[in-house]
């Protein structure tokens, strides 16, 4: 693929989109919010139906190469919520952090300060709504979900996610580091190698 091509983000969050303008500087990116393209409703089962979902409506109402990515927070000893589920774990319009409370509740009901978790992207993208090949890729970041809330930057559970490497939660990072390790970063790097070749 030729760069500097047009792709179509297929979601209208902003941090969300602001993370892939910066992972992505050599193409022009835009954004649902751009079209005017409401969101689609995520129906799947799992992060890649969700990523296909989102990826395959984008490209349906814009006509342009579309990317999308379903990712959340997984904790394993929670019965690996919140999962698909990550954005609207306290109900479908609930806010970053009216999940990020419900998360630490789920905790202080444990009576522990501290899980093992980790954060998944999966990152979808399509020629077209029909498109039969879509690249694939995943990323990952382990760290820790605490019922501390640190940091000003990121967004979605990143001010209880720490990173024990960095002693310090995702949204205490510099925005440049976090672009360079996070789950969505991660995603993004082998996305490119799959959409360049």
């Amino acid at each position: 693929m030729k760069k500097n091509k047009d792709i179509l983000i297929a979601s209208s969050n902003i941090g969300k989109i602001r993370e892939f303008e910066n992972l992505l500087k050599d193409y022009n990116v835009v954004s649902l919010n751009d079209f005017d393209i409401e969101d689609a409703i995520e129906d799947g089962t799992s992060f890649l139906e969700n990523a296909l979902i989102k990826a395959k409506h984008g490209s349906l109402h814009s006509g342009k190469y579309t990317i999308a990515d379903d990712s959340g927070l997984v904790v394993p000893e929670l019965n690996f919520e919140p999962g698909i589920y990550s954005a609207r774990y306290a109900g479908s319009n609930a806010t970053d952090k009216e999940n990020r409370d419900k998360l630490i509740k789920k905790l202080n009901d444990l009576s522990v300060s501290s899980l093992d978790a980790y954060y998944v992207c999966c990152l979808v993208g399509v020629k077209h709504h029909d498109d039969p090949m879509p690249l694939i890729s995943f990323g990952t970041i382990h760290g820790k979900v605490s019922t501390t809330s640190l940091g000003s930057g990121g967004f979605g559970y990143d001010k209880i996610f720490y990173l024990d490497e960095f002693k310090c939660s995702m949204a205490e990072m510099d925005p440049k580091l976090k672009n360079t390790i996070s789950h969505r970063a991660e995603a993004v790097r082998d996305f490119i190698k799959k959409f360049e070749y």
